[in-house]
């Protein structure tokens, strides 16, 4: 008799299926384990998916807790909409913590540069404090960028909120220690084992839905360090730059000053997922000018608190 392999197709629904099962053990985990859990939402695919795995997890029931977002004030008015319109049409509670409030009371200074993406730090870590929050859910996978990869699923932070690379614990058999001291906290992944490919076939399977500007668009954009970037309150073009129109999207959401577009004609599911196939780059490396500073970048920010 004749074995029947599985097609491709089927093998793949496995996988997802597979990683789906890993994340929302993760949720049902930690919300057995800490007091006052947070999901940090950024209005992305990653954390639009965390919060769809978080509503699978406790499902009938609502999301035992709330999700919140660093806000620079420098978004993309597409995400920001798409944020509000989520939380209410799920019923979840929203904690927002605006970059201008610690900019206004002289808790932070604007940057040279005008980005505000290095400037969520303190919002985050202040809100953590201010809340109580002793488990904070991100959507960080490993495939993303080398100090990510460093990273376990529940990783812990100290009293100030750092990182150290070199504290953290094995994690076997799909056991997670989650035990800190007073004033510590954890951060949780319970994505680190998705790639990017992964989350777009899980988003095409499910039909989750995104900000606009994940699809193809005409926008005017300029060039800047090898990225397109938009016009916008933090400022560009300058100099010799001059806006165009382009057919682009966004492979990641963040601040709009350092977060670039890629040329596409991508307007469907299948035709992202089969750009994403073919791509050798990953999304941050591609389109976070704050990822290219230095060698270091993600990895020194992260030892200073940043997610």
């Amino acid at each position: 008799m004749t074995a029947t392999l599985p097609s491709p197709a089927a093998a793949a629904l496995d996988a997802l299926d597979a990683l789906e099962s890993e994340s929302i053990h993760i949720f049902r985990e930690v919300a057995g384990e800490f007091d006052r859990p947070v999901i940090l939402f950024s209005g992305g695919k990653d954390s639009t998916l965390l919060v769809h795995l978080a509503v699978k997890a406790f499902a009938p029931a609502p999301v035992p807790f709330p999700l919140l977002h660093v806000d620079t004030g420098h978004n993309y008015p597409e995400v920001i909409d798409f944020r509000d319109r989520l939380v209410e049409r799920l019923g979840l509670r929203l904690e927002v913590a605006h970059v201008q409030d610690w900019i206004d009371d002289g808790r932070l200074t604007e940057r040279p540069d005008g980005t505000r993406n290095p400037l969520q730090t303190v919002p985050l870590l202040d809100s953590i404090v201010e809340h109580k929050f002793d488990a904070v859910f991100g959507g960080g996978r490993r495939d993303e960028e080398r100090a990510r990869a460093k990273e376990r699923i529940i990783s812990l932070r100290d009293a100030f909120g750092r990182w150290d690379p070199r504290k953290q614990r094995p994690e076997l058999w799909n056991l997670y220690n989650g035990r800190h001291a007073p004033g510590e906290h954890v951060r949780v992944f319970p994505i680190s084992n998705w790639t990017e490919l992964d989350v777009w076939r899980y988003i095409q399977r499910e039909g989750i839905e995104l900000p606009s500007i994940y699809f193809a668009h005409e926008r005017e954009v300029f060039r800047r360090d090898g990225m397109w970037l938009a016009e916008g309150p933090w400022g560009g073009p300058r100099g010799a730059e001059a806006l165009e129109a382009r057919s682009v999207r966004y492979r990641t959401v963040g601040d709009g000053s350092c977060t670039g577009a890629v040329e596409s004609t991508a307007t469907t599911l299948d035709e992202v997922i089969a750009e994403v196939t073919a791509s050798r780059l990953t999304e941050r490396g591609a389109t976070r000018a704050d990822d290219r500073l230095s060698e270091a970048a993600m990895e020194d920010r992260k030892r200073e608190g940043y997610f």
